[in-house]
């Protein structure tokens, strides 16, 4: 009783919105398990979740543009079907599971990689690739449909027949055209780097949002889970924005006027 009256759980629904938007931006929202400044817990752990992110988006982008390439260039043939194998169990296979088979893998059968925490940069590439394989699956799958599609226009048959080399035709005229959508998935996926993080770090844990957002709902801290569900919305809005303004970058017929 003493809890609820001290946090306004006792208070009306609509009360207790207008206290926790209030605490927000005075930085008067409190834990009810640590007892210190909300925003203050989160801007710790989100640093950690920023650098998993960033690696993972990494990882996504080069090995998910790259077999989308390959997989479009040498379409229906064995580079085809082994790219477009993988990718299919990286979107298919829940990110528990693959974090619990790298474990077993690299960490107990080989010794390679410490298998939780953070310090190192070893502690950082079995996380990072947990994330990053999901997402490299989905960016594969578009890029190679993206490609496959714009191949086929007539401005590249109109640059094969001016004798332009192979390479400046892929990555010049075709490859810009083709990465319109994959852009888009890629912006998706930031915000499914933040919430996959919140299974994949509690496997390693990884001291960061995610983390913090599965102790917090175990503990019944609602402050911590209400305030990190509103910074996973607004990481996804940001996200989503910038995506919409690299369109003009990529498509000179797009203009913001």
């Amino acid at each position: 009783m003493v809890i609820r009256e001290r946090f306004g759980l006792n208070k009306p629904l609509y009360t207790q919105y207008f206290r926790f938007v209030k605490g927000l931006f005075d930085g008067s929202l409190v834990s009810m398990k640590y007892e210190v400044s909300v925003m203050g817990l989160i801007q710790k752990r989100l640093k950690n979740t920023a650098i998993l992110a960033v690696v993972a988006l990494c990882v996504a982008i080069v090995l998910g543009v790259s077999a989308g390439i390959l997989s479009a260039l040498y379409r229906y043939t064995a580079v085809d079907y082994i790219a477009t194998f993988f990718a299919l169990i990286g979107v298919s296979m829940p990110s528990f599971w693959m974090a619990i088979i790298f474990i077993l893998l690299f960490s107990v059968t080989l010794g390679w990689l410490p298998s939780n925490g953070m310090g190192s940069w070893r502690h950082v590439v079995m996380p990072s690739l947990v994330l990053g394989l999901g997402s490299a699956g989905i960016i594969a799958r578009m890029t190679r449909s993206s490609m496959m599609t714009v191949l086929k226009q007539d401005y590249i048959t109109t640059a094969h027949s001016k004798g332009l080399p192979e390479r400046t035709v892929i990555y010049k005229h075709a490859l810009r055209n083709a990465m319109i959508p994959t852009v888009t998935v890629v912006g998706l996926q930031v915000g499914y780097l933040l919430t996959g993080a919140v299974l994949t770090e509690s496997v390693f844990a990884w001291p960061g949002v995610g983390r913090l957002l599965v102790d917090a709902i175990l503990g019944r801290d609602y402050p911590v889970v209400q305030a990190t569900l509103l910074i996973i919305a607004l990481v996804f809005v940001v996200a989503n924005l910038f995506v919409d303004l690299l369109y003009a970058l990529l498509d000179p017929r797009i203009r913001y006027d």
